[in-house]
């Protein structure tokens, strides 16, 4: 007799944060006021001239269907992007403008895992990883990755965890929940190793752009051979447009599009003209400014949080989080996370979401609202610790 659901689903855990941010959204609906420090989304609008593009298109009612790999234009301008910013140059025929990272994920992962294959995560890392892989029947495989090698993996310990069964790795600079990157030496032995062992490699860049000590390098620099995922959502504050996209070697180009045209059809229309305004110069200097504010929220939390008892044990390098060890203040960051959002309205990610190594030794802080907001959570949590 078949089981339903389907077995899988016993091993796809719930997003904790979005159940979080639901009791967060709940408690202000009864007039309370929660500092939002939970969920990776930045609080800035929209930049004006993607709004401007995305309201001349609906204006023209040509909101039809566009090819399943995405707006032609759209393909060159990101194409276009890479040249600039990165020097690399990429066909656009190996971009596959999608729904958002998520469904650049779920692209490279159904297009490569096959059931009982394995794929070598960080842990810490981002929890929807590990259940795509899952989704299609694949293994999660998990790192563990701490200070010692800036929560990242390293090519030992990658040949530590590889088997006969392993299909490839997953990784992201800048990470989550960490914040911390890859270097380029690493990141450069890592693609070599993986391509050794005829595995292949998958980069999550989303947070580029919101980098502080120095810009980072696409693995694109690395080869050609490597699947890389970006978005819209973080760097260029389209979150809620759910548009991303996937750089695809050319060899899994034919096999890419026809995913996407039965898992997709293809990606919202109306926000792939948005994007068109996303790479202009005046909608880049609206997005610098901003990186800058990041930068010195960044700079505030950090010495802030540590002098309450928290511990950064790595500076983050990127995206917008802290990942702060609370051992000293608590046994259970999922109990802390808990108190502090329903005794001083302070909402924040227990670790329980990233993984399980050491998930009750900490919290994320995502530093998506502004100083004088920080400096009030801040000051709450003190009180709080009382």
């Amino acid at each position: 007799m078949p089981i339903f659901p389907a077995s899988r689903l016993s091993d796809i855990a719930p997003f904790h944060v979005m159940e979080l941010m639901a009791r967060a959204r709940a408690l202000e609906a009864e007039g309370r006021n929660i500092i939002h420090m939970e969920v990776g989304e930045p609080d800035f609008p929209t930049p004006e001239p993607i709004i401007a593009a995305a309201r001349a298109s609906i204006e023209s009612g040509r909101v039809f269907y566009t090819p399943a790999l995405g707006l032609p234009e759209l393909r060159r301008a990101i194409a276009d992007f890479y040249q600039t910013r990165y020097g690399v140059s990429i066909p656009a025929a190996r971009i596959a403008v999608t729904a958002g990272a998520s469904g650049a994920l779920l692209l490279a992962l159904a297009c490569l895992t096959e059931p009982g294959s394995e794929w070598l995560l960080a842990d810490p890392g981002y929890p929807c990883n590990r259940h795509f892989i899952r989704s299609f029947e694949g293994i999660p495989k998990s790192i563990p990755v701490g200070p010692e090698s800036n929560f990242q993996p390293t090519p030992a310990t990658l040949e530590a965890h590889w088997t006969e069964r392993s299909a490839g790795a997953l990784l992201a600079s800048p990470a989550n929940p960490t914040g911390t990157m890859l270097g380029n030496e690493q990141l450069a032995a890592i693609t070599e190793f993986v391509r050794q062992h005829q595995g292949q490699l998958i980069v999550d860049e989303i947070y580029h752009g919101l980098t502080y000590d120095c810009d980072a390098q696409t693995a694109l620099h690395f080869g050609d051979d490597i699947f890389v995922v970006q978005s819209f959502s973080k760097y260029f504050n389209m979150t809620g447009w759910r548009l991303g996209w996937l750089v695809v070697p050319e060899r899994f180009a034919r096999d890419i599009e026809k995913l996407a045209q039965n898992l997709f059809i293809s990606p919202s229309t109306p926000a792939q003209h948005a994007a068109l305004a996303a790479f202009t110069p005046a909608t880049i200097n609206i997005l610098e400014a901003r990186r800058s504010e990041f930068q010195q929220r960044r700079d505030f939390l950090a010495p802030a949080l540590e002098a309450l008892g928290f511990r950064i044990a790595a500076k983050p390098e990127g995206a917008f989080y802290l990942y702060a060890n609370c051992s000293e203040l608590t046994f259970s960051s999922d109990r802390f996370a808990r108190d502090l959002l329903d005794t001083a309205g302070v909402a924040a990610t227990p670790g329980l979401d990233f993984g399980n190594n050491a998930p009750e030794k900490h919290l994320r802080f995502a530093y998506t609202t502004n100083v004088e907001r920080l400096a009030e959570a801040v000051d709450r949590i003190r009180r709080f610790l009382g």
